[in-house]
C-alpha cells in the first residue's frame, strides 16, 4: 500500500493493502479502497463509496457518496478475469452511480474519458467506452459494449442497448431506449428512440461555423430522402463532401458495427 503523505484518509474508511492513493487525496467516512485501485492526486472519495477492482481514477475526479466504482461486471459469462476500469480526470460520479470492470471476451476494460458526469444512479456497463464531457443523467443506463462518443449527453431514465455506439455531439432525450447506433450530431427522442434531427443547440453552443451547420443540415436531409439504402447515401455523400462534420458522420456510418443504425424520419 502506497499513501502519499499529504492524502488524507478517515480513520473509519478502509485501505487495502496494495492500494495506491495519490498526494491531495481525500477519502471521506465509511469507504472501502480496494487492494488494486489507482488513485491520482486529487482525488475526493466521499463518504460510505465503494472504489474496487483493478480501478484507476484521474487527477481531480470526485467520487460522490454510495457509488460503486470497479465492480465486478453484471454478466454471467465473468468468471473472475482480471479485468480494469480507468476513469479520466475530472469526473464527476455522482451518488449511487455504478461503473463496473471490463469482461476478457470484451476486451478487458471499460474506460470513461476526462470531465464526465455520470449522474445519480446512472450505470456504465462493462467494457463500455465513455468519450470525454459525456453527460450520463440521472438513473441512465449504458448497457456493456456500448461505445459513447466526445460531447455525448443521454438524458434522464434512458437506456443505451449492449453494442450500440453513439456519435461525438448526439443527444439522447430523456426516457428514451436506444437500439441501434446513433450517428454523430444526431437528436434521438421518444420511448422507442427514434433520430429526429441534429443537435443543433449543441453545435451552436460548441461554436461551431455556420457554415458547418449548413453542410450538416443538408447532409442529413441527403440521408433522410436521397435515392438507394441509406448505406448508398452515406457513400455517396463521403464522396461529394468537403465538411469536416459531414466527413465525421459519413466515417462513423460506414465503419464497423454490430448494430443496424436509427435513420431519419
Amino acid at each position: 500500500m502506497t499513501i502519499h503523505p499529504e492524502a488524507r484518509i478517515h480513520p473509519t474508511s478502509v485501505v487495502e493493502p496494495g492500494a495506491v492513493i495519490g498526494a491531495g487525496c481525500e477519502v471521506g467516512p465509511f469507504c472501502v479502497i480496494g487492494p488494486d485501485v489507482v488513485l491520482h492526486d486529487r482525488v475526493v472519495v466521499k463518504s460510505h463509496a465503494v472504489v474496487t477492482g483493478r480501478t484507476e481514477i484521474g487527477e481531480e475526479t470526485v467520487i460522490f457518496p454510495f457509488a460503486t466504482v470497479g465492480e465486478v461486471p453484471q454478466d454471467l459469462k465473468y468468471k473472475g478475469e482480471r479485468t480494469r476500469l480507468v476513469v479520466g480526470k475530472r469526473c464527476r460520479i455522482r451518488e449511487g452511480a455504478t461503473l463496473n470492470l471490463g469482461t476478457e471476451g470484451g476486451g478487458g476494460v471499460t474506460t470513461v474519458g476526462d470531465d464526465v458526469l455520470i449522474m445519480t444512479g446512472a450505470h456504465v456497463g462493462h467494457d463500455a467506452h465513455i468519450g470525454n464531457r459525456v453527460i450520463l443523467v440521472n438513473n441512465v443506463a449504458i448497457a456493456g459494449h456500448c461505445v459513447l462518443g466526445d460531447d455525448v449527453i443521454v438524458g434522464g431514465l434512458s437506456g443505451v442497448h449492449q453494442w450500440v455506439r453513439i456519435g461525438q455531439g448526439a443527444i439522447i432525450g430523456a426516457v428514451t431506449m436506444v437500439t441501434n447506433d446513433v450517428i454523430p450530431y444526431g437528436l434521438v427522442q421518444a420511448p422507442r428512440g427514434e433520430l429526429d434531427g441534429l443537435n443543433l443547440v449543441g453545435l451552436k453552443r460548441r461554436g461551431v461555423e455556420r457554415a458547418e451547420i449548413t453542410a450538416l443540415r443538408a447532409a442529413y436531409q441527403m440521408l433522410a430522402q436521397g435515392e438507394g439504402t441509406f448505406l448508398d447515401r452515406a457513400r455517396r455523400l463521403a464522396e461529394e463532401t468537403d465538411s469536416a462534420h459531414v466527413r465525421e458522420v459519413t466515417d462513423f456510418i460506414l465503419s464497423a458495427s454490430d448494430r443496424s443504425f436509427l435513420t431519419p424520419k
